[in-house]
């Protein structure tokens, strides 16, 4: 099974590296996204030895939190979708995450579960409460135009509530999953045919994090989708962002039965602790 790992990334080339050759697995394959902001040469030479990596041509300068992450992301689909390549599944990472079981398991398991999504589907409405703001609130922060915010507040307070386009159920939670090809193709041509939906996720805090789970729940695929999205994220400090992972978590990371975890730090020493225990 040829699994396509794609990596978002923006700082530290050693740490991509480091990933990549962990990653390394038979037939694995690897695209990067280098943030529009980096210098990718930096990447390029780090990752020089490696033939089975592809580096996306159509780059994104990434904003925290807006649709700019969505379209990187979606540029990378289209990449892996036109490459040729066998490819089954695609294995969403950023640059900070790191595997914590023998890649040897990790395709075991998806061999073993055919055609199945795996990416958190919390609905909005019922279990991931935090987030109802982001679909029914306006958000300008995509934008970049001087009193945005002052503007999105004056918005909100004179408009109704916005409703989800085509009577969609918002779910979501975490960006990063691993899911089919067929899924990929499918969310390609969704955004593609669907002009409004990107104008109302463009409008949306961190739509990565809803966008493409909302449109695999809300339609023929919903039932290939499993809640779970195999990786290992510490949100018990309470923050928007999750945990930076170190030695102390490690006896937590091991025993969790996931297949990633993150985020790292670069060369943090937990992750020669995994590699040790691996």
């Amino acid at each position: 099974m040829m699994v396509a790992h794609f990596i978002l990334v923006h700082n530290n080339p050693d740490q991509l590296s480091r990933l990549v050759n962990r990653l390394s697995y038979q037939e694995s394959v690897f695209f990067i996204h280098v943030d529009l902001k980096s210098n990718i040469q930096d990447f390029e030479l780090a990752l020089a030895n490696n033939s089975n990596v592809y580096f996306i041509q159509k780059r994104v300068d990434i904003q925290w939190a807006t649709y700019s992450m969505v379209e990187a992301t979606v540029n990378g689909f289209k990449e892996i979708a036109a490459s040729g390549l066998n490819i089954e599944y695609v294995n969403l990472l950023s640059a900070q995450d790191y595997p914590i079981k023998p890649l040897k398991e990790f395709h075991s398991f998806l061999n073993e579960n055919p055609g199945k999504a795996f990416m958190h589907c919390l609905d909005v409405e019922t279990e991931w409460t935090e987030a109802i703001s982001r679909v029914k609130e306006y958000h300008f922060n995509h934008w970049n135009f001087p009193g945005k915010f002052k503007i999105q507040n004056l918005v909100n307070f004179i408009l109704p509530n916005r409703k989800m386009p085509e009577g969609l159920i918002p779910v979501g939670r975490s960006q990063w999953f691993t899911i089919t090809l067929k899924h990929v193709v499918f969310l390609i041509k969704r955004l593609e045919t669907s002009p409004s939906l990107v104008k109302f996720f463009q409008y949306t805090w961190a739509p990565d994090e809803l966008i493409f789970q909302t449109l695999l729940y809300n339609s023929s695929f919903k039932n290939d989708i499993v809640g779970n999205n195999l990786r290992y994220i510490d949100w018990s400090e309470g923050n928007k962002n999750p945990k930076m992972l170190n030695k102390e978590d490690f006896n937590s990371i091991i025993q969790s039965g996931k297949f990633f975890a993150r985020k790292f730090a670069a060369n943090d020493e937990v992750l020669d602790m995994i590699d040790k225990a691996l």
